[in-house]
């Protein structure tokens, strides 16, 4: 095990390197309240988001698999370059399968990205057989970063190594822990398109003030703005999720069934 201090202006906000069973460096961000997230260089993905009070955030699924090359059902898996099935890769992509480094020097970034927040900067650069299905060479580097508010942020930077252009999607799969999903409702998505994945992504307009959940739903809405909040009644908590330069926010059906395994 070995610590390091987050780049802080509280130096009680730390960062230790822990291994999990299968001996994949886990990352774990603690701010000086005593929140905490916790993230694995296995598909660079975040498992674990507490409060002060220990309470968790996200949901983990209990049939997850936590060893390489199998993606985690739960936390916030990295969707790169792919998002669902979209393309010719596998669904999702091949990011949140690889094992990423943890970079020593990044790439500045603005001061209030860093400023106050324990954090952590990943890397994943393709292999040769990523290359061979995706001969597409980049550089992928991802900040999570902790703030002494208790709010986690995600930070995505993808480089083009060889200049030669080519498209990809990217998509932050996040699996909210919640109670009953009938006490969940989504505010900020309102008279915004969508692309429901049920109807052969057949376009509609979402006509309520929110969307709630009485059967499976999986969409995606289409140049949301750049606040959505995710309210659970039962709970009395509401989860606020701000965006920027990614336009659209997907509602998979995922959640529901995940939610209740």
């Amino acid at each position: 095990m070995r610590e390091s201090q987050a780049i802080s202006c509280d130096q009680r906000a730390a960062v230790e390197v822990v291994k999990d069973r299968n001996g994949v460096d886990q990352i774990v961000l603690r701010n000086p309240r005593g929140a905490s997230a916790r993230v694995s260089l296995h598909g660079g993905q975040v498992l674990s988001w507490r409060t002060d009070q220990e309470e968790e955030l996200l949901f983990t699924s209990n049939k997850a698999i936590f060893r390489p090359p199998h993606p985690v059902r739960g936390g916030i898996p990295i969707c790169f370059p792919q998002f669902g099935n979209r393309g010719s890769l596998e669904q999702h992509g091949f990011a949140r399968k690889k094992i990423w480094v943890i970079e020593d020097n990044p790439p500045p970034l603005r001061p209030r990205d860093s400023n106050g927040k324990a954090y952590v900067d990943l890397l994943l650069k393709p292999s040769e057989d990523d290359l061979r299905i995706w001969p597409h060479s980049f550089e992928f580097r991802l900040r999570v970063s902790l703030g002494a508010d208790g709010n986690l942020t995600l930070l995505s930077r993808i480089r083009n190594i060889n200049c030669k252009p080519f498209s990809f999607s990217i998509a932050y799969h996040t699996y909210f822990s919640i109670s009953d999903i009938s006490e969940v409702r989504v505010e900020g998505l309102e008279t915004l398109d969508y692309l429901d994945n049920l109807r052969q992504r057949e376009r509609f307009t979402e006509q309520g003030d929110a969307l709630t959940f009485e059967s499976e739903v999986d969409r995606v809405y289409l140049n949301s703005s750049d606040m959505v909040a995710i309210c659970d009644h039962e709970r009395k908590r509401t989860f606020h999720i701000r965006r920027e330069g990614l336009p659209d926010v997907g509602k998979p059906s995922l959640l529901r069934r995940e939610i209740s395994s």
